[in-house]
Order: C-alpha cells, then structure tokens, then sequence
C-alpha cells in the first residue's frame, strides 16, 4: 500500500466499533487494570535510581519472587482479555497476588502495582456479561406498554388448576406426615 492510496472509507469506524463489541463482552478495564499493575512490581526491585553521581539500588531479598509477582500479574491480565470465564479465579488471584507483593515487592511498588491490582481484580469478580438487546420486533412479547405484569394463574403438577395441591414430588411434605425424614422399615 502506497501514501497515495486511501484507506477504504469508514474502515476505521468499523474497526474501532468492533473493538468496542469486543470489549464489552468481557472484563477489559480489569484485565487492562491487572495487566499494567504486573509492570511496577516487576521493575522497581530492579532498579537504579540516579541521582547525579549516585546511584540508589532498591534491590529487595526477595527480587525473585517480585518478578514471579509481576508476570504472574501479567499473565492474569491478559487471560481476563481472553478467557473470560476465569475471571473470577483470576480476579481473586490478583488481588491475593496484589497482597503478597506489599511485603515482597518495596510495598508493591510503591503502590502503583498494589493498587491497580486491587482494584483490577476486584473489578474482574465483580464483572457480569450484559443481556444482550432485545430484538426491535420483540415488542408483542412482553407486557402491555405502561401495564403491570400479571402473574400467572396457579396450576398443580398434573395441569389441572386446583393450587391446593402438593407440588413436593419427593415425597417429603409435612403434609404427608414424612417431614423430610425417611424411616429404615
């Protein structure tokens, strides 16, 4: 493709709103959230700071279990993007691994990594898949516009309209003297 040639017109437009679909069928912020808070807790036992001719070293004993800390934050960010049915598991990860790192990692670095990890895993538990829109033609499914819903009338099990009826199938109602316990006869 040449400068002179035009992109094909709207394929931005499509592409953005397909990103947007994309993104709404799952934990995005979150996995987004988790994902950059991996970075600061993986970088800073590393660092060195200069200040003029000196050089601070922040190095922690426990250098190694800060960088475990940091990919496994960044693996759990990227499985939220794509595996959203584990988002609960990966949620409750983050925020355990959110945790670990204050005392593991120079207070989770220095709390840029701490706290996206809370938030990004508690965001990931919380997160719901929406009910899609109903269909526009849908309208003489529901009930009439502005009316209460009516309930419907009470039938027994058999399809006759006597409510007085048991529906306990397991045999196991007060009202047949069971009471929920079974005798060994």
């Amino acid at each position: 493709m040449s400068a002179e040639t035009p992109a094909a017109p709207g394929q931005f437009v499509h592409r953005r709103l397909q990103f947007r679909a994309w993104r709404g069928t799952r934990p995005f912020w979150a996995g987004l959230l988790v994902l950059l808070s991996g970075f600061p807790i993986m970088y800073f036992p590393y660092a060195h700071l200069k200040l003029g001719h000196l050089t601070l070293t922040m190095g922690t004993p426990a250098g190694a279990g800060s960088l475990i800390i940091g990919v496994l934050l960044v693996v759990l960010g990227i499985s939220l993007w794509f595996q959203k049915h584990i988002r609960v598991f990966a949620g409750i990860a983050a925020i355990l691994l959110a945790l670990v790192s204050i005392p593991m990692s120079n207070f989770g670095g220095f709390g840029l990594g701490f706290l996206p990890a809370l938030i990004g895993g508690a965001m990931a538990v919380a997160w719901s898949e929406g009910v899609p829109p109903a269909p526009e033609g849908a309208e003489g499914a529901g009930p009439v516009q502005g009316g209460a819903p009516q309930a419907a009338p009470e039938t027994a099990v058999d399809g006759t309209s006597e409510p007085n009826e048991s529906n306990d199938l397991s045999g196991t109602s007060p009202a047949n003297g069971a009471n929920g316990r079974h005798s060994a006869d």
